[in-house]
């Protein structure tokens, strides 16, 4: 990129190489803008004759096209690309969402020298119009070089992120307690309720029972028959492990059991189970506070259709300090 200083009236389409102030000190136009037709009058009218401006040279490509390269590559989903000033292009979802990070490829392509990319955590909740991500380029203009192997990472690794909207989740509850079954009810499901509106849904079917293998079984077994999106269980329990009643009630109904412990405070203790891809979750103790725990984690992807593995659970230490 060079700076040339030509007539304002030839600088409709040129980017601005510094900002622009009137005498008194009040910025006019800012360094990195694109003059239109309306600027070259306005600073016609300010006294200005003449403007330097920057200008690609051979093999250079403008900021704006590069973030807009890198945002056509970045990830699927349910966004839009908006540019913003500043060589900046925001990614904004159209349809509430959970946003899938790749950790790894974003580390790629923020040690190179000509692009970076910021988004919302990974497994993030979005509603419509939020902004998950926003790619940043070097001021006016990078190599095509260093862009094109910015793209070729992410063509040949995939994307950074997806946008996976959750569209009418199904939630099934089961209130459990080894005495009283009502009485979990009556302590979770308006903090419950509190939890789900944070992500603007809410529990379709609702179910008490006696925390014993045969009752909890039968519960299990009667929410999973109206295909739900994610079954809860809310438990005035803590579990011993695997082998604990609702742990047992899982595997009696079919369901796998794939992750114990959670490096998530609060939250050590969930159980994350799988009756073919319904994820069946038991996390007792998170249903006590409307305070953030795993649940909070762990439910947006659930939402959204994504298969949340214990690999990933084991994941969520990193930043799985809450409280």
């Amino acid at each position: 990129m060079r700076a040339t200083t030509m007539d304002v009236r030839e600088a409709t389409g040129r980017i601005l190489n510094t900002t622009v102030f009137r005498p008194g000190g009040k910025k006019l136009l800012a360094k990195g803008h694109l003059i239109s037709d309306e600027d070259v009058r306005m600073l016609e009218i300010e006294g200005l004759n003449c403007i330097t401006v920057a200008e690609l040279e051979n093999g250079e490509v403008s900021e704006d096209e590069a973030v807009l390269q890198v945002a056509r590559e970045i990830g699927v989903g349910c966004f839009e690309i908006r540019l913003a000033a500043g060589g900046r292009a925001n990614l904004m979802v159209t349809e509430d969402c959970c946003v899938l990070v790749d950790d790894d490829i974003l580390k790629q392509i923020n040690c190179t020298a000509s692009v970076v990319i910021a988004t919302v955590s990974n497994f993030a909740y979005a509603r419509a119009g939020d902004r998950i991500a926003t790619i940043k380029s070097a001021p006016f203009a990078i190599p095509q070089d260093q862009l094109d192997a910015v793209v070729s990472v992410l063509r040949d690794r995939g994307s950074v992120l997806q946008a996976r909207p959750i569209r009418e989740p199904s939630i099934a509850v089961i209130y459990s307690d080894p005495i009283n079954a009502e009485r979990a009810r009556q302590l979770f499901e308006p903090i419950l309720q509190q939890r789900l509106e944070r992500l603007g849904v809410r529990a379709k079917l609702a179910m008490i029972s006696l925390e014993d293998e045969k009752s909890l079984t039968r519960s299990l077994q009667h929410v999973l028959r109206s295909k739900p999106t994610v079954v809860l269980f809310a438990s005035t329990t803590a579990p011993s492990g695997p082998d604990d009643a609702i742990g047992r009630a899982m595997v009696a109904a079919g369901a796998s059991l794939d992750r114990f412990l959670a490096p998530v405070e609060p939250g050590n203790l969930l159980l994350l189970g799988y009756r073919d891809e319904v994820p069946i979750v038991s996390a007792p103790g998170c249903f006590r506070s409307a305070k953030a725990n795993v649940v909070d984690l762990i439910l947006p992807p659930m939402l959204a259709r994504y298969r949340v593995s214990g690999w990933e659970v084991a994941a969520l230490g990193h930043g799985g300090l809450l409280s």
